[in-house]
């Protein structure tokens, strides 16, 4: 790519490599097959300095901007979408809601043990009848006198068994009430808050995805983030940051596939010639590396907004969009240029295939996306 990469973006992308090649690639399979959340890379990521890519220094964070944060997310997910989503989740949704919307005792408390990867962090939303309809949350929290009481089940929540803390979206108000929802800390080990039902997926599968489920879970006002009602308008703003996340997740696989597909259509040889001198793959290839392209300077053109703290809602959708989408074509793409090889587990391109069509779901689906942008165009 013509992208020029800070020396730093550069640093980062080589220790990636070099981690992923002795923490990642030798189990990552195993791991995707038994569905295993490895913890302990995570603690190693911890200690590099990649729980906590945005968080300032001085809540033990790395203080950098989005450039090194999407380099960071894309070249793990170059190996593995599994932990580059749990590294996206945990950043920009968890850590990053705290980091912006917390006060100075709640980054105090929780940022420092993020960042270093001591504790997993998980985001809560997303409820079974409420995937992009938000505003229709069932999940509850009564206000008594100076606690509050949690009822109900958050759904697809990444590190939802594990994590060690969650950020926590409840009602707060009547549905479909303006400013209804409020954001709040919930600690692990806390009486009424317990994991619940696993999901079994197609793709992604050692990152961890799990229910939330609150039980009368008291919790004290003081775990409560912003004013009563702001939760919402909070959400939004980390999910624009969160769609810079899933861009470069999606960045990540469509590299992987395509770098894999490159190299094996000069290894592959049929008719006494490798495949890359037919034009039937060539073209393929060209597609593949063009919309790479293309996907790479909108996500640098959102990060760019992003680290100015300018308004970026459209060109995060932009990005979030045409990434995750290029992900997909590019991971298919990927299997048919291997053939039959592609679609056995000896070779790598069949886990991109997988991990690809998560990226145009999560984090608000590629119809969400097309919803944010016609708005803001028509505005």
């Amino acid at each position: 790519m013509d992208f020029k990469y800070t020396d730093t973006q550069l640093s980062i992308a080589e220790m990636i490599r070099d981690f992923a090649n002795k923490h990642i690639r030798p189990e990552m399979m195993e791991w995707d097959e038994s569905q295993k959340f490895p913890v302990e890379v995570f603690k190693k990521l911890g200690e590099l300095g990649l729980m906590g890519v945005l968080v300032p220094t001085e809540y033990g964070g790395s203080g950098l901007g989005y450039f090194e944060y999407v380099t960071v997310v894309s070249e793990i997910a170059k190996v593995c979408g599994s932990i580059g989503l749990s590294v996206a989740a945990h950043n920009s949704l968890c850590t990053g809601h705290i980091l912006y919307f917390g006060n100075e005792e709640q980054k105090k408390k929780y940022l420092p043990k993020l960042a270093t990867g001591e504790w997993i962090g998980a985001w809560g939303l997303t409820e079974a009848n409420t995937g992009s309809d938000s505003g229709n949350m069932a999940c509850t929290a009564t206000r008594d006198g100076d606690d509050w009481i949690l009822n109900g089940t958050k759904n697809w929540i990444t590190h939802g068994i594990t994590g060690n803390v969650a950020v926590v979206l409840a009602r707060t108000g009547e549905k479909r009430a303006k400013n209804n929802v409020t954001a709040f800390i919930v600690e692990r080990g806390t009486p009424g808050f317990a994991a619940g039902k696993k999901e079994n997926k197609l793709g992604m599968r050692a990152s961890e995805t799990a229910e939330l489920v609150f039980d009368n879970c008291r919790i004290s006002d003081a775990q409560r983030m912003g004013e009563v009602g702001s939760g919402f308008k909070q959400a939004m703003k980390i999910l624009d940051g969160g769609r810079i996340s899933i861009a470069a997740l999606s960045l990540g696989i469509a590299k992987g596939a395509y770098e894999a597909s490159l190299k094996y259509s000069k290894e592959r040889h049929q008719f006494d010639q490798p495949i890359c001198n037919f034009q039937a793959i060539a073209f393929k290839l060209a597609d593949m590396a063009t919309e790479i392209e293309a996907s790479e300077l909108l996500i640098y053109q959102a990060a760019d907004l992003k680290n100015r703290n300018m308004p970026m809602t459209k060109e995060s959708a932009f990005a979030k969009y045409y990434a995750s989408e290029v992900c997909v074509r590019a991971s298919t793409e990927a299997v048919q240029i291997f053939g039959g090889y592609g679609y056995t587990k000896d070779f790598p391109v069949e886990k991109y295939y997988r991990d690809s069509k998560l990226c145009t779901i999560g984090e608000g689906t590629s119809e969400i996306q097309k919803l944010v942008i016609s708005r803001a165009i028509l505005s």
